[in-house]
């Protein structure tokens, strides 16, 4: 039985990471999309490339938290995550609800006909983009519940004992 959830286990981390590597494609290429559509950005175009940013950020911090097992990077990643996918699918339904509002906020040079068309892909990695961060964050979820559950988590001392370590770290009003 023991054999078979460290097959899961890491079977999950493989996704885990496809997952991951597929956020970096996408996010990477959003950026490109958008410096296609003007070479200095505006504004509007500086947010949509710092949203990608954050999400490149976030897949960089899950890689570095399923291979490290840090808290640290765990939280960053869920939080990143959860921020990035909420944001990716507002930026999306505004791209494909509002293109021509979109294209003259970011004052593209390009022609208007190819520069939504552009944009439409740019919404639609967007649209991917969100549904794999709910994909990464259920993994993520699965991979530290297991960890927890093995032991290996909060403090991985194998014996489930790990919070009575962590709270040594603690300053001492809050060593209960």
């Amino acid at each position: 039985m023991g054999l078979q959830i460290t097959e899961s286990q890491t079977h999950t981390h493989k996704i885990f990471l496809i997952c991951n590597y597929i956020l970096l494609g996408a996010a990477s290429s959003c950026i490109f999309l958008t410096l296609s559509l003007r070479l200095f950005p505006s504004i509007i175009g500086f947010l949509f490339i710092l949203l990608h940013i954050l999400t490149i950020g976030g897949a960089v911090s899950g890689c570095a938290a399923s291979s490290a097992g840090s808290h640290k990077w765990y939280a960053f990643h869920m939080v990143s995550t959860v921020l990035t996918a909420i944001f990716q699918g507002s930026v999306a339904v505004l791209i494909f609800t509002t293109t021509d509002n979109f294209l003259s906020a970011m004052k593209s040079y390009v022609r208007f006909e190819d520069a939504a068309v552009i944009l439409k892909l740019a919404g639609g990695l967007c649209v991917v983009m969100f549904f794999l961060e709910w994909v990464v964050m259920s993994l993520a979820f699965m991979l530290r519940y297991h960890a927890f559950v093995d032991g290996t988590g909060r403090g991985g001392n194998g014996n489930g004992n790990g919070k009575e370590e962590d709270l040594k770290n603690w300053p001492w009003p809050f060593q209960v």
